[in-house]
């Protein structure tokens, strides 16, 4: 494959009055981006949290949490069949899923076939931490694989480290997804730079998706800011300053690109710097023992 349309969303946490409300509601954003021939949707951190509108406990974060894993077999069923009857790859919304380590911020990617892999976070920010009790994943990092086209996942606070995207440029991503939830401009000013920064050390392609709007029934996500953005590095063949699509501040919205893999591949080759193949050349000792494994998807 030489080229795949994504779809980045800038999502609103909304408020449900049953399951069946989320379904509902799941499904047209869905299939909103279907109509547009995207082949590959991509949600935000902690989108899942809506479902936490149907949960006894409306004032208590980390009870929150634990209530919602209720939901949790229904958000995997709903996903898959989407995925599957709409025959394209979700990176879902992440989930709080308990573990036996503790509840960590998980993505689910699913596929056309509704087989899933997995990507859990694992830099923590201090809210997670201290108010939530989400611990890190374990240090393991997964490259998905949909007919040749090779992506990763940096869940928000993940992507402002170059750690994690390298690993998974190294093993063959071509395409960083960073789902990710912040409150305000400065925390998605945070999020942007880091992904803008991990374009142009991997000389790879990073979709920003990101929550927002106000959704006030909510302790945990009650203020969201953010938009949805395509970045690549500002090389030949790639835009001057990096910026395929960036949709407009806090706008509930599907925002769309067709990439083209052939150009990346041309500007890896080619470039007029090689971040990609100098940054290897660094002694990274203190990643030698993260595992990175391969996800097929069908």
């Amino acid at each position: 494959m030489t080229s795949i349309k994504v779809a980045s969303a800038q999502y609103p946490i909304s408020q449900f009055e049953d399951i069946q409300d989320w379904v509902q509601h799941t499904t047209e954003w869905v299939e909103e981006a279907v109509a547009m021939q995207a082949q590959i949707l991509c949600f935000p951190e902690y989108g899942s949290m809506e479902l936490s509108s149907l949960v006894e406990n409306q004032n208590d974060p980390s009870q929150q949490v634990i209530e919602l894993q209720a939901f949790h077999k229904d958000f995997l069923k709903i996903y898959s069949e989407l995925a599957q009857d709409n025959e394209v790859i979700i990176v879902a919304p992440s989930f709080p899923v308990k573990t036996d380590k503790g509840y960590v911020n998980r993505v689910y990617v699913f596929d056309t076939k509704g087989d899933y892999g997995y990507q859990d976070k694992l830099f923590m920010t201090r809210f997670e931490n201290e108010e939530w009790n989400i611990v890190s994943g374990d240090l393991s990092l997964t490259v998905f694989n949909y007919q040749g086209v090779k992506f990763g996942v940096q869940i928000c606070y993940d992507s402002e480290f170059p750690v994690g995207s390298h690993l998974l440029a190294q093993n063959g991503a071509e395409i960083i997804f960073a789902p990710s939830c912040t409150e305000t401009l400065r925390g998605a000013t945070r999020v942007h730079l880091g992904c803008r920064a991990r374009a142009m050390e991997n000389q790879c392609y990073v979709i920003v998706s990101q929550t927002v709007g106000e959704s006030k029934w909510s302790p945990a996500v009650d203020i969201n800011y953010g938009y949805a953005a395509f970045y690549a590095t500002p090389d030949n063949g790639q835009p001057e300053e990096g910026v395929y699509e960036m949709g407009d501040h806090n706008d509930e919205s599907w925002e769309i690109y067709d990439l083209d893999l052939n150009q990346l591949r041309m500007t890896r080759k080619n470039p007029s710097v090689f971040n990609f193949k100098d940054q290897q050349l660094l002694a990274l000792n203190h990643i030698n023992n993260m595992e990175v494994k391969e996800k097929i998807l069908r």
